[in-house]
């Protein structure tokens, strides 16, 4: 269908401009859009059950075409040893010559994954609301790519490959917690093990706590966590070392759609969301008054300092924890 045009009286035609393109509304929603502000609650509980119920439902709808993970995996494996980098079989037979070392790295792996993560999203809606949304998009992203990783490329696990002698930890030592082996193992995906979310679910937690905490002990901890989570996937034989690099490059895929989103990288956004609502409300003062032909010459950001000296646009810094 063509543009609408209406019949003037000089009997020419002209096209009909939308009143939403007209008045600017479409630029004013996407700003509203991309304007830090803060999460609700109800509507973020909601959405991650709906988004973890979905991403784990698409993911195990995934075929699992055990023939092709299989070959992928022996290619890995190949190809790893060919460049002298197949490390993950030493590794997982020095790591589990020590019971608790790999029994705690069972549990690490069954646990820590979903707990890490959700804490730090609690984090965040606390004590950086102006930064959630930007975040929480950087890990959706990151995971909803995931998604065409496990299907273009089934790949089995280490554990599973035929002939090779890594040894399955949770089966030997009876651990609770795999969704990929013993009773649990019908309800998931075994064959979905590129990319790895646990590689790319603890980048994301720990570049975000050292980005954002300001206790010096919190930071380090955020640089050790996904490098630990590293250690125990090789380890438990869950994942390639290579399957690890997938999972960055989704994380750099999430963060890029970020930045194109909301202009910057997360960590850079307002901590508080308060403070632009009210410098963008001075905005649309002084844009509704240009429009109506009262506004003076002056320069935006002087009417803004203005405000601010008066009080318009608060300083919501907010508490602070000692880690924000």
């Amino acid at each position: 269908m063509g543009e609408p045009t209406v019949t003037t009286q000089e009997g020419r035609e002209r096209a009909v401009v939308p009143k939403s393109v007209a008045d600017g509304s479409v630029p004013d929603l996407l700003r509203r859009l991309r304007t830090p502000r803060r999460p609700r609650l109800w509507f973020e509980i909601l959405l991650i059950a709906v988004s973890y119920w979905t991403y784990s439902l698409i993911r195990n709808a995934v075929p699992e075409q055990r023939a092709q993970a299989l070959r992928n995996a022996d290619w890995i494996w190949q190809a790893e040893n060919r460049l002298g980098v197949a490390v993950e079989e030493s590794v997982n037979h020095a790591v589990n010559s020590v019971n608790w070392l790999i029994v705690g790295m069972n549990y690490y792996y069954a646990t820590l994954h979903f707990a890490v993560t959700l804490g730090v999203l609690v984090w965040l809606y606390r004590w950086h609301p102006g930064r959630y949304a930007a975040t929480r998009l950087a890990l959706f992203a990151t995971t909803g790519v995931a998604l065409v990783g496990y299907y273009l490329y089934p790949l089995a696990p280490p554990r599973l490959m035929n002939g090779a002698e890594f040894v399955d930890t949770v089966m030997v030592h009876h651990t609770w917690g795999s969704m990929a082996s013993g009773d649990l193992k019908h309800m998931s995906n075994q064959y979905a093990a590129m990319p790895s979310m646990h590689i790319g679910w603890s980048l994301w937690c720990g570049l975000t706590v050292f980005a954002l905490a300001r206790v010096r002990w919190v930071r380090l901890l955020g640089l050790l966590y996904p490098a630990a989570t590293l250690g125990v996937i090789v380890a438990t034989a869950n994942h390639f070392w290579l399957d690890a690099v997938g999972g960055l490059l989704c994380l750099v895929f999430g963060f890029t759609l970020t930045r194109v989103w909301y202009g910057g990288l997360p960590y850079g956004l307002p901590r508080e969301w308060a403070r632009e609502r009210a410098r963008e409300r001075v905005r649309a003062r002084l844009r509704a008054a240009r429009s109506a032909g009262t506004a003076e010459s002056a320069e935006p950001t002087g009417t803004l300092g203005a405000a601010e000296a008066a009080g318009t646009v608060g300083t919501a810094e907010g508490p602070t924890d000692g880690t924000g």
